[in-house]
């Protein structure tokens, strides 16, 4: 296996959000390159399902992106936060609802050529409703789709954010090997 190895590096942008940081690494073959990596503290994102397979996901403003977009709720992670009881409050915080059971999907990184960026998904079942809370700053319409149509619509490309799409063929697996036919 081919290892990178990190040589020195600085970090000249530190953000609300994301650091920066340039390094210089050694190839195998001794070459030195130059890496940009952005030091980012991961996330969790949650597909809340309900026992007929509505999925309650959130459109928002999306400034990188410069429209808006469909998605799971989804959050950032503070410093040496724990996954699943960020989940539970994200979940709480754009939806109102409360889970109870949170099963963990796995993660995946987002993108793993210059982002350290892990995501946490998890499939939110047994619902409860209350009022949702965002954070301040936070613009976003709840919205309820069918598990079948968020399937399509991700295969079809009408569905294009990354989380979203992993986390309803993830929990579409998960539901189908547990019996649910309702999508």
């Amino acid at each position: 296996m081919a290892i990178e190895k990190r040589i020195d590096g600085e970090t000249p942008y530190h953000g609300v959000i994301v650091d920066v940081r340039l390094d210089r690494a050694e190839l195998v073959d001794g070459r030195i390159v130059r890496r940009e990596v952005v030091e980012h503290p991961g996330g969790v994102g949650v597909i809340p399902v309900e026992k007929d397979g509505t999925v309650w996901c959130v459109r928002q403003y999306r400034y990188p992106m410069g429209r808006e977009m469909l998605e799971i709720p989804a959050g950032k992670l503070e410093k040496g936060e724990i996954p699943l009881p960020a989940a539970v409050r994200e979940l709480s915080e754009e939806t109102g609802l409360t889970a109870g059971r949170m099963v963990d999907l796995g993660s995946c990184c987002t993108s793993p050529g210059f982002s350290t960026e892990v995501l946490h998904l998890y499939l939110a079942l047994e619902l409860e409703h209350g009022a949702a809370h965002p954070d301040s700053g936070e613009f976003l319409n709840v919205e309820a789709h069918s598990l079948g149509m968020l399937t399509e619509m991700a295969m079809n490309g009408e569905l294009d954010d990354a989380k979203t799409i992993i986390a309803v063929l993830k929990a579409r697996r998960f539901l189908e090997a547990e019996g649910w036919e309702k999508f």
